[in-house]
């Protein structure tokens, strides 16, 4: 596995005259290849173009300066485990985890012993921080608070009868059965479910099965994402299902928008979108002037909200703090300003209060739908497959 210090940081050290001794070390345990390099690349693009922002102002507070040291997991558990040891070995006091629970609850073991914290890119399951303890927090929505987001929504457009489609695979691919348990709790009515495999290719027996239901449910949700996603949602409809499907986070992507016909009038959750003045309309402009295009995902965005986490943890501890500090500081944040939200972790269990987005696909185009606040009397509490 390599070891890199971002460009910036280094530069940052040159211009102040800052010696490593003033750096804070965060290691950077992440996709970068695999499967999850869809959503660990973007994340970390954002998390460097905050880092170099931070460092150009002379680092942290003015005087500390952010040094990332970034490992290939390649998308695996195994090595996520292994990059984690190896960065808590060479003295980082906060750790990045990939984007998705289980790699990310591969590092326990490190993050517990070392009582280092580790905040996932962009892994949503509620379970997260429940399983990895005090040490392990997210950094997104949580699935049962999408959930609750996107099942309210369909209600109030009058859709009852839902069909839900979730691999047992994966804890975030169970965020349907959240779905299922908002309906149910608001007085709508879940007539089937289905599962499949990750990675499954074939999604036409499933679609065939919704398709001959009579009538069709009103909405189909499923949280597959890639490479899964496209395949299912093209055989929904090339099968004549024409129920409204909604989908989650994991499919804010480019591939989502060149999908074509079969994606029009699809819905999902996200954790942000660029109204005009908003926070996030101003990260895309900086995103586009660092990297000469325009950003295609929120995960861009949800990396340098990562880096203000950091920032604002690091100034409530000291620059003195040790990991425990810093860890204790994360815990206690309250409306730290991030490129999409407003983040706090203050009375939480280390899932982030932050805002959820519903987005729509409308002629290969990005609508907002809105931004509601879920209600707190139904989100399902965090379960295990």
């Amino acid at each position: 596995m390599n070891k890199v210090i971002v460009a910036g940081a280094a530069l940052a050290v040159a211009m102040t005259g800052t010696t490593f001794a003033d750096t804070l070390k965060i290691g950077v345990a992440t996709s970068q290849t695999g499967g999850l390099a869809t959503y660990d690349g973007p994340v970390i693009e954002g998390l460097k173009l905050g880092v170099d922002e931070i460092n150009a102002a002379g680092g942290i507070g003015g005087t500390l300066i952010i040094e990332l040291v970034q490992k290939d997991v390649r998308s695996d558990a195994a090595q996520t485990a292994i990059a984690a040891q190896e960065l808590v070995d060479e003295g980082a006091k906060v750790l990045i985890l990939p984007c998705d629970a289980d790699p990310a609850l591969a590092a326990i073991s490190v993050v517990s012993s070392a009582e280092v914290p580790a905040i996932s890119t962009c892994a949503s399951s509620p379970t997260l921080p429940m399983i990895g303890g005090d040490y392990m927090f997210a950094n997104f929505p949580g699935d049962n608070v999408q959930a609750t987001v996107s099942a309210q929504w369909a209600y109030d457009q009058g859709l009852e009868t839902a069909y839900i489609v979730y691999s047992p695979d994966s804890q975030y691919t169970s965020m349907p059965l959240y779905f299922a348990d908002v309906m149910q709790a608001l007085g709508g009515e879940v007539i089937g479910k289905d599962t499949y495999t990750l990675g499954q290719q074939d999604f036409s027996a499933i679609a065939t099965r919704i398709a001959n239901m009579d009538p069709q449910p009103d909405v189909v949700m499923t949280s597959a994402y890639e490479p899964d996603f496209p395949s299912f949602i093209k055989a929904l409809r090339a099968a004549g299902v024409t129920s409204q499907v909604i989908g989650s986070d994991g499919i804010d992507s480019p591939t989502t928008f060149a999908i074509g016909a079969a994606a029009d009038q699809l819905v999902f959750t996200t954790a942000g979108h660029p109204t005009e003045n908003s926070s996030m309309a101003a990260f895309d402009a900086k995103y586009e002037a660092t990297y000469g295009k325009e950003s295609q995902t929120v995960f861009n965005a949800i990396g340098y909200d990562l880096a203000k986490v950091i920032e604002a943890a690091s100034l409530a501890a000291g620059p003195d703090a040790d990991s425990k500090a810093l860890r204790d500081a994360i815990a206690n944040l309250e409306n730290v300003q991030g490129a999409t939200s407003l983040i706090t972790y203050k009375g939480t269990n280390g899932m982030p209060v932050r805002e959820v987005t519903l987005i729509g696909v409308t002629n290969g185009e990005r609508k907002l739908i809105g931004q509601p606040s879920p209600n707190p009397a139904i989100i399902p509490a965090p379960r295990m497959q």
